[in-house]
């Protein structure tokens, strides 16, 4: 259930991050507020920061940064669905975080396995190579 009033919006960043279902729970989002990776406004933040319709929230979460602006405010975590609509990304974030997702996904094709593992002759030599060379 929503919360349209002005008395009813006051929900904590952490509450209303594991609400909106970025992390699994408020202690998660805690460590992240404090650890420096959620900012609010542009601004590093406290867990117990409240959170408004129409604030900035930048949040990293592993190779991702993620830039979305709170549309509602809700401390009840629902479905995905429900989560979903308390928030928008960006576009401009949206844009960033496929490029680098493509540019991940190049980088790792770029670095192919060996087509297969070393005989036993193989073995030897690289054996021999590392003894001759000092490795």
């Amino acid at each position: 259930m929503t919360a349209t009033t002005t008395e009813d919006t006051r929900v904590r960043l952490d509450k209303w991050l594991w609400a909106a279902r970025f992390y699994k729970t408020r202690n998660l989002a805690k460590q992240a507020i404090e650890g420096g990776k959620v900012h609010y406004n542009s601004q590093r933040t406290k867990p117990g920061k409240l959170v408004e319709p129409g604030g900035k929230v930048t949040l990293r979460q592993g190779w991702q940064e993620r830039i979305v602006i709170v549309d509602d405010i809700s401390e009840r975590r629902q479905g995905a669905p429900e989560a979903q609509k308390l928030y928008h990304e960006t576009e401009d974030s949206v844009k960033r975080r496929e490029e680098l997702s493509w540019q991940r996904k190049t980088m790792q094709a770029a670095q192919l396995p060996p087509a297969r593992r070393p005989s036993k002759k193989d073995r030897r030599d690289i054996q021999r190579f590392r003894e001759h060379n000092g490795l």
